[in-house]
């Protein structure tokens, strides 16, 4: 059986964080390698990995994932996670959302306190500012400069404490968690790369709420998109404290998450390889 992990052309073999699944896949018999999305390629399976520059050509990286009918995650899935508008649908759905308001230029109605302002299509934390409160100039320069649909969300000012909390799934299951540092910091800076602000990033043992809020998360997320949860091959829940300590959702992740395999436990590549062995029996 052969698996493809789909990365972009300017990190060929991905960043790292997957460097021990090759050989826990080699363990059950399945041979992966890597490629650049937008090849042609022949595989039982193709995993999306660090496919990190599709925000720039976004048709081109949904037609190629239409393509493909061996993908992980599937490619419906992929067109309603790569917009962050899919937010208004889980809350819609009842989870917890960050209080989340959609903006194209010429918005006005901007939170009270500090916030954000992202765009809805965009990985990394690129193109992602935390503006002051009241500094309504700015974000709306900013806001003119992105060019596209954005999100404006209160900033939770927690984060700067606790961080955010990344659960993982994987086939549908809880696998691990790890813990990102604030993002939108001052000293925040890209990798080499360009593609990806550098995260401070260790292992998390996640709280009784916030494995309920994930858990919540991923089944309104498969009665969303009609693929039940166990066959989404991974999954990343990003959550971050509100003003009452609660967790409130971020980000659900499903196209091209890091996975904190160098945060987690030594099982975790071995617990991907039965996912995705899963994966093919399904097939």
């Amino acid at each position: 059986m052969k698996v493809l992990f789909a990365t972009c052309a300017t990190l060929p073999a991905g960043d790292g964080d997957e460097d021990g699944l090759v050989g826990a896949l080699a363990e059950v018999g399945v041979h992966a390698s890597w490629v650049a999305w937008g090849t042609p390629v022949d595989a039982d399976l193709v995993v999306l990995r660090a496919t990190w520059d599709y925000p720039e050509r976004l048709a081109g990286f949904l037609a190629w994932c239409d393509a493909r009918p061996a993908l992980a995650n599937p490619a419906g899935v992929v067109r309603w996670n790569t917009d962050k508008s899919y937010l208004f649908d889980l809350a819609r759905a009842g989870a917890p959302v960050v209080p989340t308001a959609l903006a194209e230029p010429g918005f006005t109605d901007w939170p009270d306190g500090e916030f954000v302002v992202k765009p809805t299509v965009g990985g990394g934390s690129r193109g992602a500012l935390r503006v002051a409160a009241g500094d309504h100039a700015t974000a709306a320069r900013h806001l003119a400069e992105l060019g596209v649909r954005a999100l404006v969300q209160p900033y939770q000012a927690n984060v700067d404490v606790a961080g955010e909390t990344a659960l993982v799934f994987l086939g549908g299951h809880y696998s691990h968690a790890f813990a990102k540092g604030a993002m939108l910091t001052p000293d925040a800076e890209l990798d080499g790369s360009g593609l990806y602000v550098l995260e401070r990033l260790t292992g998390a043992s996640p709280s009784p709420a916030q494995r309920r809020v994930a858990e919540d998360v991923l089944d309104a997320a498969a009665a969303l998109t009609g693929v039940p949860r166990h066959e989404l091959l991974y999954a990343r829940v990003d959550l971050v404290p509100g003003a009452d300590g609660s967790p409130l959702l971020l980000e659900l992740e499903l196209v091209e998450p890091s996975l904190g395999f160098r945060q987690a436990d030594r099982g975790a590549p071995l617990r991907f390889a039965s996912a995705v062995r899963a994966e093919l029996a399904r097939r």
